[in-house]
């Protein structure tokens, strides 16, 4: 018999500032034990250098990571031009060094470049499953791998600042599965001078912003209070990129059955994924066809 796991039914978001230092599952942990809630996870990975937006569900919001985890995010890195080094950021060992250095207006050229459907080589120090191990483990090893290049749709990628010629802050919107220092390593060769991030933080992560988030200090300061429990943001939050629909009280049982029911919509067009409330409360996720919501997941009342 399966051991039951231990801790609260409580279910929300919330949004963390991560500091650097600290590994997103670490943080995940973290916020599990403060609220002791029974199941907890995140969506979308920050390397543990890096810092900012780290939006973590509890209980029932766990259900809605997918949606978060597929939407658009907002990153703001720095740029050090003029050195490869072999994990793409300034962790790692420096291994080629070039004295050429780009003007502005060559950075805001080279930019273009990766705007769009992209395809990208994930570092060689990155958690992509090669032959199941973790390339980062493979690249500790000293074992050369070669990593196949994935699309990455980048919404925009500008120029911020240039605080001197070693130097370019910039922010990139892209979608899930993105590498920021892959970015980095890649505009440095176009340029012919190299490049690796020095500094990386999301800024915004689909529905949650920064200037939500919480710092991992205040969770621990806060740990087990009501004054927690407030900070919490509800699970709804995390379905803010899908279209809503109500279901009416006849409707609601058979909703939180798996069963298709009859909702109100307007707009929707028949297949297109949408979710159904009632009272303010998210019911379940589904397709909508035919003036009837088709779950695929339900919320617990």
């Amino acid at each position: 018999m399966a051991r039951r796991r231990k801790g609260r039914d409580i279910s929300g978001w919330l949004v963390v500032d991560k500091p650097a230092g600290t590994g997103s599952t670490d943080v995940v942990n973290m916020v599990r034990r403060a609220f002791d809630a029974k199941k907890a996870g995140h969506a979308g990975t920050l390397d543990p250098a890096a810092t900012g937006v780290l939006a973590v569900a509890l209980g029932e919001a766990t259900k809605t990571v997918p949606y978060v985890t597929d939407a658009l995010k907002a990153y703001v890195f720095t740029v050090r031009f003029g050195q490869a080094t072999e994990t793409d950021d300034a962790e790692g060992r420096v291994t080629a060094e070039r004295d050429e250095r780009p003007s502005d207006a060559d950075v805001k050229e080279a930019l273009h470049g990766f705007v769009g459907e992209i395809m990208q080589v994930p570092p060689a120090y990155s958690a992509v499953r090669v032959d199941g191990a973790r390339a980062y483990a493979l690249a500790r090893k000293g074992e050369a791998t070669e990593l196949a290049a994935r699309p990455l749709w980048v919404e925009s990628l500008v120029l911020l600042d240039r605080p001197d010629a070693d130097h370019a802050v910039l922010e990139m919107v892209c979608g899930k599965g993105g590498y920021v220092r892959a970015v980095a390593r890649d505009l440095g060769e176009a340029l012919g001078c190299l490049g690796h991030v020095t500094e990386l933080r999301r800024t915004w992560s689909g529905p949650f912003t920064a200037g939500e988030a919480v710092t991992l200090a205040e969770v621990e300061a806060l740990r087990g209070t009501p004054e927690l429990d407030a900070t919490l943001l509800p699970l709804e939050a995390g379905l803010g990129e899908l279209p809503k629909v109500r279901a009416p009280a006849e409707s609601v049982g058979r909703l939180r059955n798996g069963n298709p029911a009859t909702v109100i919509a307007q707009g929707l067009e028949y297949g297109e994924e949408c979710w159904a409330e009632a009272e303010g409360r998210a019911i379940a996720v589904g397709r909508y066809k035919g003036g009837e919501l088709h779950p695929s997941r339900v919320f617990a009342g």
